[in-house]
């Protein structure tokens, strides 16, 4: 009598293989999704810090600023990105609203709205 065979039959080795290449490309697509992620976090940051800087200007300048569209450019962290500036009148003559929308060319990253009075 044969002792019986031992090892894995070349079907079991085909599923664990399957198994194995299944995890890996879970895997692989969490880890993209967490990069891309991280890098629409990182330009989030930097056109709140553009848009801020902008508003933060118009409200210290201490002079109502005029109606109309304007764009300014922003470096951050090596990042050139644009800032378009829409100042609106309100109702009250006595304030303005500021809308400054930070752009990586033509795709919108943020949005920012304030209201600016007389001094």
């Amino acid at each position: 009598m044969r002792p019986p065979a031992q090892g894995f039959t070349l079907v079991e080795v085909l599923v664990a293989l399957a198994i194995v290449a299944i995890a890996l490309m879970a895997g692989m697509q969490a880890t993209a999704a967490l990069t891309l992620h991280a890098q629409r976090q990182s330009d989030m940051v930097l056109a709140q810090l553009c848009a801020e800087n902008e508003l933060i200007k118009a409200r210290l300048s201490k002079q109502m600023p005029d109606i109309g569209d304007s764009t300014v450019a922003c470096d951050q962290a090596g990042r050139s990105l644009t800032v378009a500036l829409t100042v609106r009148p309100t109702p009250n003559p006595n304030f303005r609203r500021i809308d400054a929308l930070v752009q990586d060319g033509d795709a919108a990253i943020w949005r920012l709205t304030t209201v600016v009075g007389r001094y």
